[in-house]
């Protein structure tokens, strides 16, 4: 914790918001994206599907694959309390809806499923994209699944797999993605390997999106070589998330901002 705190204040002091970007683009991105006040009436869904989940106080044994919690001491954990303190919050549900919204991805590849709260921001923002979501615990993905279900959410294919031997099975063909949210295993190691199997399916407008970039130490230095990496271009650093563009026309700029 106090890791993430110091993390944080250094990040409060490095950034900016829209008046200190100078890039057409990314100035693009934060005015009509980040800053978007408009009220969607998706909000509503995602907002009772987060109430749903908040509401159900079962319990599922976890299985987790990825660097552990830490909030959870055990693998026993009621679902409301994984929808709190595990899963994305509204904010940054919201968030990830207008991403997807401004994009407009037709392929979206989700890496942690978890309870499905991003999953159906991901699905709302573009209802005609096809989203694959790779889940390690079935239990957890079994809960998404019911939920994705209630919201009428039918443009997504919920994958039982550890990662890792997902994509060595399947070998991601070129621009397989548009889209890829990685939120899966905070661990160095994973996330590196994660994005050495996956730049092979990189087009010029491909938007990568790594959840907890400061959620250790190993996690900044994984992020730190995912900036020096040569054929990233463009990374926005928002605290929680590294948000990843590859586009060759951009001069090599790195930004933190505010959202």
């Amino acid at each position: 914790m106090l890791f993430q705190i110091k993390s944080y204040l250094k990040f409060l002091w490095n950034s900016k918001n829209e008046h200190g970007v100078h890039s057409p683009f990314v100035f693009d991105l934060v005015t009509n994206c980040f800053y978007d006040k408009k009220k969607y009436p998706e909000y509503r869904i995602l907002k009772d599907y987060r109430n749903s989940l908040l509401q159900n106080k079962n319990f599922i044994e976890v299985t987790d694959f990825g660097a552990g919690s830490k909030v959870f001491k055990s693998n026993k954990r009621q679902i409301s309390k994984i929808a709190k303190t595990a899963g994305i919050s509204t904010k940054r549900a919201e968030l990830l809806f207008r991403i997807v919204t401004y994009f407009q991805p037709d392929s979206i590849l989700e890496i942690g499923t978890s309870l499905g709260l991003a999953t159906s921001a991901l699905s709302l923002g573009n209802p005609k994209s096809k989203i694959q979501t790779l889940e390690g615990c079935l239990n957890t993905m079994t809960i998404a699944k019911k939920q994705l279900q209630l919201q009428n959410l039918n443009n997504i294919e919920l994958i039982n797999t550890e990662f890792s031997n997902y994509f060595a099975k399947n070998n991601p063909q070129p621009t397989t993605h548009n889209l890829i949210y990685f939120d899966g295993n905070h661990s160095k190691k994973a996330t590196l390997e994660y994005f050495e199997q996956l730049l092979p399916t990189i087009s010029n407008d491909s938007v990568w999106i790594f959840d907890d970039i400061h959620w250790s130490l190993e996690m900044e230095i994984a992020w730190k070589t995912i900036q020096n990496h040569p054929k990233v271009k463009v990374t926005i650093d928002t605290f929680q998330w590294g948000i990843v563009f590859f586009r060759t026309e951009q001069e090599k700029e790195h930004f933190v901002i505010r959202t």
